[in-house]
């Protein structure tokens, strides 16, 4: 199966019945002259975008797919490909924050709370509607705007969630029909029904996992009326397609959404129009909706971020001042602190210890046994002992723990691989558990090694609070630079991702094994899936306080704000205690009360975007035209410098020896004032400012300003050394209340 996509429609933002029509009709049309019949046409098509997005979803072959392509009204076709879950399991659930400085601000909730409420939307794994986080106590009516539907079996919507709607023909083109059982939004996988609390979900007393972290759970806006648009599906194989998503953004935008908040990714990122979500992300922000992502989390590698499009906010990974830890004593009287949410050993004494590798079965591969694959283990050697693994990817905190239990071990010690570092999470195992960072991990082998009877004890877990360094960045975390392009920075910021409270499903298990019969309303689960809808959150605040602020606006006010020093105002660190880099942090750690009141903002509307298309691209002014359609015609700049795209963030991937002019435009939505320009420099690097304060008399005052960067000569500093790589600064404009910054990157390229 294969996206057609045409760029925007003719019609107006409210089509007719008509206009609907008459846009599938010319679907049919273009598909005709390639297949030879309108009945071939209609026969292959199983979804028309009619719209908000103009384009198709058919089943093509690869031969007609290459030949639709080269036709002059087509913009692009993509193959139908799908999206990853954004959490830390190859199959997932969630809720939200509580008793936790860093993340819950109930100040911005107290300023927003008078306004109307903001509707936010999930496009995901759809919702477990009985979920306490999404009874409707104290919610206000439903917005008259609100054009909405509600698909759920055995349940009606209320003023909390509001609506629910399921795509599945995408996925069906692929892996065949489904049941008709399955036809509804319910929530079967979980992903959905966590990301979607920690939006929007409403104040839930005593929340707590297996007493762990007990509070009041709420979403970041508690008071947000909420609606799940259920595009993943697991029959077969787990998938959440291009098809569906975009099925899903013409549903969400035509139901009259505020907000999309979106915790799925692709493996790799891929050209802006060549992707279901980064496409129907355009739409929806050149309808005023503002679009929060997942970043992805294939940190900590560099280049592996995902979801990059300028018009969206792509968010990272962060730890908070919590931590779920349990205690491994080892018979040396050494103690290591390990982190889950399971119950100690049935019995308070040491138990026999053993690497899995000296478990293994004769006929293993070393390989399979170190990290305690399906079937790689003897039971004779595990039978009532503490097993330990290597944990080399996330998958393993499934498999290695099943593995475990099918050959009778008392415990497990999940080790990390020097790849993942000081990457430890919280999970619900069922065996007596804990998840060790690298360098602990290294000194059990040791100890084993070196002891002829090795031994440990493990505690059962607990809540600890005011964990110091906080925040820091997640190794799992995706970083970047952008591969797509390069100047744009991205994530765009990192909010709360490790270990985080949330609403989950009740049909199945913590860990999804047959043996386990426990069934949890809150769950704690990890990922960029679950930092996304923290800001996800903030937007939906910002919107009720400014509802005339662009999604531009409402992101700007977000990174300006952010914060590049953690709690012992020391800067920020990733996991394994280093200091971190733009890369991973973007602008920084969300800092949602000072976002309120931001000063200024980097604007951005619809033929910015388009200007940066014609540079990106290469487009022509005949091919810019199909993206938005309207009267009079878009005309891009004949030169336009990528550079100057309005982004609160400075990229300049390519500094040679010439200088290189950026130029900023402000626009004031607080007082009048006098800010003056401060500059931060990249090592190795010259910047000149012009001019050196800006002086703004009224809301809505824009004023532009100029950054010259020259790469310094060794003459010029003996302090620097030729390099290839990339150095970073800042720049931020301060009036003696609002410090509004932005990161700077520069790659030489001497």
């Amino acid at each position: 199966s294969y996206i057609v996509y045409l760029g925007s429609h003719s019609h107006g933002p409210n089509p007719s019945i008509s206009d609907l029509k008459s846009a599938t009709n010319c679907h049919y049309d273009l598909l005709s002259s390639h297949l030879g019949s309108h009945e071939k046409a209609k026969e292959a098509i199983f979804y028309s975008y009619n719209k908000h997005i103009n384009g198709f979803a058919a089943l093509l072959e690869e031969e007609k797919a290459a030949e639709i392509a080269k036709n002059p009204i087509v913009v692009s076709v993509f193959e139908n490909k799908g999206y990853k879950l954004m959490t830390t399991r190859s199959w997932e659930f969630l809720g939200l924050e509580n008793s936790n400085g860093i993340v819950s601000k109930d100040s911005i909730w107290e300023k927003a709370k008078y306004g109307e409420a903001s509707i936010i939307a999930n496009i995901d794994t759809g919702v477990w509607p009985e979920s306490m986080s999404f009874n409707d106590e104290g919610m206000g009516p439903v917005p008259t705007k609100w054009r909405g539907i509600c698909q759920l079996d055995n349940f009606r919507c209320n003023r909390k969630l509001i609506g629910a709607r399921f795509f599945s023909n995408g996925y069906e083109s692929k892996y065949g029909k489904l049941s008709s059982s399955l036809y509804t939004a319910r929530d079967t996988l979980g992903h959905g029904t966590q990301t979607l609390s920690i939006t929007g979900g409403n104040f839930v007393r005593s929340a707590n996992v297996f007493g762990l972290g007990n509070g009041t759970a709420k979403g970041g806006s508690p008071k947000a009326h909420v609606a799940a648009y259920k595009v993943c599906w697991a029959t077969i194989q787990l998938d959440c397609t291009d098809a569906d998503v975009l099925e899903a953004f013409e549903a969400s935008i035509s139901d009259g959404v505020d907000v999309i908040n979106f915790s799925l990714g692709k493996p790799n990122p891929t050209e802006f129009f060549e992707d279901g979500f980064s496409i129907g992300a355009f739409h929806a922000v050149s309808k005023g909706i503002i679009v929060i992502a997942a970043g992805g989390n294939s940190g900590p590698k560099l280049g592996t971020v995902t979801n990059v499009a300028p018009w969206m906010f792509t968010v990272g990974a962060s730890t908070i001042d919590r931590d779920f830890a349990n205690y491994v004593a080892l018979g040396d009287k050494r103690n290591l602190m390990g982190t889950s949410l399971t119950t100690g050993l049935p019995s308070k004494k040491f138990y026999s210890l053993i690497n899995s590798v000296d478990a293994k079965v004769a006929n293993a591969p070393i390989e399979d046994a170190e990290i305690c694959k399906i079937g790689s283990l003897d039971p004779k050697k595990t039978k009532g002992k503490i097993l330990v693994c290597l944990l080399n990817e996330i998958d393993g905190l499934v498999y290695a723990e099943e593995e475990a239990l099918s050959k009778g071990t008392i415990g497990l010690i999940l080790a990390n691989n020097k790849q993942r570092g000081n990457d430890i999470i919280a999970y619900a195992h069922l065996l007596p558990t804990t998840h060790i960072n690298y360098t602990d991990g290294e000194y059990v082998y040791s100890y084993i090694r070196a002891t002829k009877n090795p031994k440990a004890y493990m505690s059962r877990a607990k809540t600890e609070v005011g964990v110091k360094p906080a925040p820091l960045i997640a190794s799992l975390s995706s970083r970047g630079p952008n591969l797509i392009q390069p100047s744009i920075l991205k994530p765009d910021v990192i909010a709360p991702g490790v270990d985080i409270v949330c609403s989950t499903i009740e049909s199945i298990s913590p860990t999804g094994f047959e043996t386990d019969s426990r069934r949890i309303p809150y769950t704690i689960e990890s990922g960029t899936s679950i930092s996304s809808p923290h800001v996800a959150a903030i937007a939906a605040l910002l919107k009720i306080l400014y509802p005339d602020w662009t999604p531009a606006a409402i992101r700007s006010a977000i990174m300006t704000t952010a914060t590049t020093m953690d709690e012992n105002d020391m800067p920020l660190m990733d996991q394994s205690k280093q200091e971190a880099i733009p890369f991973a942090y973007g602008a920084g750690h969300i800092e949602p009360e000072l976002a309120t009141d931001p000063g200024l903002v980097y604007d951005l509307n619809i033929d910015d975007y388009l200007n940066f298309l014609c540079a990106h691209h290469g487009y022509n002014q005949t091919q810019i035209s199909k993206f938005y359609k309207r009267s009079p015609h878009h005309v891009s700049p004949e030169h336009y410098n990528i550079l100057d795209f309005n982004y609160p963030s400075i990229v300049v991937p390519n500094l040679g020896k010439h200088l290189v002019e950026v130029s900023r435009t402000v626009t004031n939505v607080g007082s009048p004032g006098i800010y003056w320009v401060y500059v931060k420099e990249p090592y190795g690097v010259s910047v000149l400012v012009k001019p050196k304060y800006l002086e703004f008399n009224k809301v809505g005052e824009k004023k532009t300003f100029k950054v010259s960067l020259k790469a310094l000569e060794e003459e010029e500093d003996v302090k620097v050394k030729p390099t290839t790589s990339y150095v970073f600064g800042e720049l931020w404009l301060f009036d003696g209340k609002h410090k509004v910054k932005s990161p700077r990157v520069v790659k030489h390229n001497k």
